[in-house]
């Protein structure tokens, strides 16, 4: 009797089986044939060295779809000679998962081991997470699990202990090239593209290969006089929608990529990874959150005119909505980028607040204390305060931290932007104070 969770079994005799998909009939029945993985499949790779080794270990394959999760898996079942059962974590519940394990256990006792694929493994919650870990210590099964998610913040730890992460890579413009020539090897025929177009072909694909194939499928069924161009390519098939998951590691990977571009004064990249976010359908109103905050974190005083105009660009979208208010985040990402980068502030709030907290509830010195009631007056609350205004120049030089606390430094201002100007006051009022507070 066929396993429950078994790749479905072939046509009664006698009947023809259904057209396959060419993205499975080109499925790779070979480790080495798998493209876009040599890091990891290759001799040097960690795959490739269990396999040296025919000891295959748990394991999270972690990498972007289409770029050949399932067929690995199912490969290293084949060359581990362990049965492989296939699974997807947004169709399974306890119940499937106890009938997996059960017949693992029972495949075991018959000396055969099991290998169990679960595809999108980061959607079992906690618990059935921890299903898993009894049945692989014990042997009764190696699991590979699939997940397009960060692992490290999509799985338990007690999973992730017990499995090696394996990451996978998109597939570069030579390997989708590799794969169209060997579905048009398949289909006997060449692509009825120019060159033109199959080179947009490929870009369509952005990089996952079952995509790249089932384009391939439809374009390969059209019957034309002439190849094609990549104007009628467009308007006939639509391009794979860009991966961009908002509330997943794509996001904080992109959000990251725009911030470290603005960071690094590159206008250009801050615009690219602005659009690759819009393109894949991220809130604006998050971006001019993010962009808000750049400004106050990595602009500082070296441009105090930045986040004012961040809050303005945010307020031009809430009033002009797309495509227009993109326009005015676009322009505060190409000032923030070219704007006089300081951090000094925020190191120096820091810092700040690590004294705070080590100092705990020390109190202010007596002389800047108000003294609305008399008792107050008697414990000396506000003696011997200086008014700054009564001083020639409008600074008394005197100090405002806890008595006994050493007088410490947070800001120091770089000589960049308006902040040049900033540090010559910093300059003079540390000076004065030195002079007043020594008596000179």
């Amino acid at each position: 009797m066929p396993d429950l969770f078994d790749t479905a079994p072939a046509a009664p005799r006698g009947q023809p089986e259904a057209p396959r998909p060419l993205a499975d009939r080109l499925r790779p029945e070979r480790l080495e044939d798998v493209v876009g993985q040599g890091a990891v499949l290759g001799p040097a790779g960690p795959l490739g060295a269990m396999v040296a080794a025919g000891r295959l270990s748990s394991l999270i394959l972690w990498g972007p779809p289409g770029v050949g999760k399932t067929t690995i898996a199912r490969l290293l079942a084949g060359h581990s000679g362990l049965h492989f059962v296939q699974i997807s974590a947004i169709f399974s519940g306890v119940a499937e998962l106890r009938r997996v394990f059960d017949a693992a256990r029972a495949r075991r006792a018959a000396g055969q081991g099991t290998l169990l694929f679960v595809d999108e493994v980061h959607r079992f919650n906690r618990a059935q997470q921890d299903g898993f870990l009894p049945h692989m210590e014990d042997g009764t099964l190696v699991l590979v699990g699939a997940t397009t998610e960060n692992p490290s913040f999509e799985l338990n730890a007690a999973l992730l202990s017990r499995a090696q992460v394996i990451v996978l890579e998109r597939l570069g413009r030579g390997d989708l090239e590799r794969l169209a020539a060997r579905a048009e090897a398949a289909l006997e025929r060449a692509l009825p593209l120019t060159p033109e177009a199959r080179e947009a072909l490929l870009g369509m694909a952005d990089g996952d290969g079952r995509a790249l194939l089932n384009l391939i499928e439809q374009v390969a069924a059209w019957r034309v006089a002439a190849p094609v161009g990549p104007a009628d390519l467009s308007a006939r098939v639509m391009r794979r929608a860009a991966i961009h998951d908002k509330g997943g590691d794509g996001h904080y990977n992109l959000i990251s990529a725009l911030h470290k571009a603005v960071r690094g004064s590159d206008p250009d990249a801050a615009l690219y990874w602005l659009a690759r976010m819009l393109e894949g359908g991220e809130d604006p109103r998050y971006l001019a959150r993010r962009i808000t905050r750049m400004a106050v974190e990595d602009i500082g005083l070296a441009d105090p005119q930045a986040p004012g105009l961040c809050l303005e660009a945010w307020q031009l979208y809430e009033r002009l909505g797309a495509p227009e208010g993109e326009l005015a985040l676009a322009q505060a990402v190409v000032y923030l980028a070219l704007a006089p980068k300081s951090n000094a502030v925020h190191a120096a709030f820091k810092a700040a607040r690590a004294e705070a907290k080590r100092s705990g509830s020390v109190p202010p010195p007596k002389h800047i204390l108000n003294a609305p009631t008399a008792l107050m007056k008697d414990q000396g609350y506000g003696a011997g305060y200086l008014y700054d205004h009564d001083a020639a120049d409008g600074f008394s030089g005197q100090g405002y931290f806890p008595d006994g606390m050493k007088r410490p430094v947070f800001y120091a201002p770089p000589e960049r932007g308006f902040e040049r100007e900033l540090k010559k006051q910093v300059d003079w009022f540390a000076r004065a104070r030195a002079r007043r507070q020594g008596g000179g």
